[in-house]
C-alpha cells in the first residue's frame, strides 16, 4: 500500500469549509481588535509588555511579560477599568486579572569577545612560552592570537 498525499486546497476553500476554523479566526480577529481597543487606554511603554488573554463574564485577563509590568499596570487598574467600561465593547467588565507570563522567545547568550592591545598579546605569548604545562601553553597561544595586529 502507498502513501498519497493530500493536494493542497486553497486557504479560501479551507476557511469556507471548516466551521471550527472559521470560529478560530473570527475570534482571533475579535481579540486582535479588543487588543487594540486597549492599547489606546495603556501607557506606550506598556504596550509591548501587555497582551490581552481573554475576556468573559466581565472578566479581562491580561497577560504581562514580568512582575515589574504587572505591579504598574495594577496601580492603574482603578483607571484602566474605567476608562474601559466607557466603551461599549468593554461595558460589562467588572474586573481585570493579571498574569505574569514570561516571552516564550529565548534571549540571545551573550557572547563575549576579546579586546587585548598588541602588547599584552605579545606578553600573554612570551608567558605562553615559558610555561612548562602543555595544556595551559596551548590556552595562553591562543589567547595571544586574539590580540590586535597591526
Amino acid at each position: 500500500m502507498s502513501y498519497r498525499p493530500i493536494k493542497a486546497q486553497n486557504s479560501n476553500n479551507v476557511l469556507q469549509k471548516s466551521l471550527p476554523l472559521q470560529r478560530l479566526v473570527a475570534r482571533a480577529q475579535s481579540v486582535d481588535y479588543l487588543q487594540q481597543l486597549l492599547n489606546q487606554y495603556l501607557q506606550p511603554a506598556a504596550r509591548e509588555h501587555c497582551l490581552l488573554a481573554s475576556y468573559q463574564d466581565g472578566l479581562i485577563t491580561l497577560i504581562v511579560t514580568n512582575g515589574h509590568w504587572a505591579t504598574r499596570l495594577r496601580y492603574q487598574q482603578k483607571r484602566l477599568l474605567q476608562q474601559l467600561q466607557s466603551l461599549t465593547e468593554f461595558s460589562q467588565v467588572t474586573r481585570i486579572q493579571f498574569k505574569v507570563r514570561p516571552p516564550m522567545q529565548s534571549e540571545k547568550p551573550i557572547t563575549r569577545t576579546i579586546k587585548l592591545s598588541e602588547q599584552a598579546g605579545q606578553i600573554i605569548q612570551s608567558s605562553a612560552e615559558a610555561t612548562r604545562d602543555p595544556v595551559l601553553r596551548e590556552a595562553l597561544q591562543r589567547l595571544a592570537q586574539q590580540a590586535k595586529k597591526p
